[in-house]
């Protein structure tokens, strides 16, 4: 049903993001669907929906019609948020990474923004020195090795 024949461009259909492999990790993590009431809509076909609006960054009413409706995506969007299972695949997948020492936990982000010096200021200012490491990355920094699943990452030369 995935496979290459039948989302090519020219039947109208979009490819899909997920491959087989990459569902076979993400489906386990996922809620059940519910057993009584009307049909649930199936996880794989809402994930890709999510995900394409996500990557085109088009309106959810925009969803092409192969995927479940929009509201269908956008609830199920929102009630994973609320489940958590969002930051339960991104622990599961960072964990993973980790393990296959694919991190180089000295070039990583948290957060940031960046932006334009204003007024002739100039572009890029070395922070001072009491700046460094501020409050938010130590917080930061606690829960995340708090709530890991592996240990902190030994440092590599």
């Amino acid at each position: 049903m995935y496979g290459e024949e039948g989302f090519g461009r020219s039947m109208g259909m979009v490819k899909p993001f997920l491959t087989d492999e990459q569902w076979e990790q993400i489906a386990p993590l996922l809620p059940q669907t519910r057993s009584r009431g009307r049909p649930f809509a199936d996880n794989r076909q809402v994930l890709e929906g999510i995900l394409w609006v996500l990557r085109s960054g088009a309106r959810w009413r925009d969803l092409p019609p192969q995927y479940p409706s929009a509201s269908t995506c956008w609830r199920r969007l929102r009630d994973w948020e609320e489940q958590g299972v969002w930051l339960d695949l991104w622990r599961a997948f960072l964990s993973r990474l980790d393990r296959q020492q694919k991190l180089d936990w000295d070039q990583c982000f948290v957060d940031g923004s960046f932006a334009p010096a204003k007024k002739g200021a100039t572009a890029s200012e070395k922070p001072s020195g009491a700046r460094v490491q501020s409050g938010w990355w130590w917080s930061t920094a606690k829960v995340y090795l708090w709530e890991a699943e592996f240990l902190r990452p030994a440092r590599r030369k």
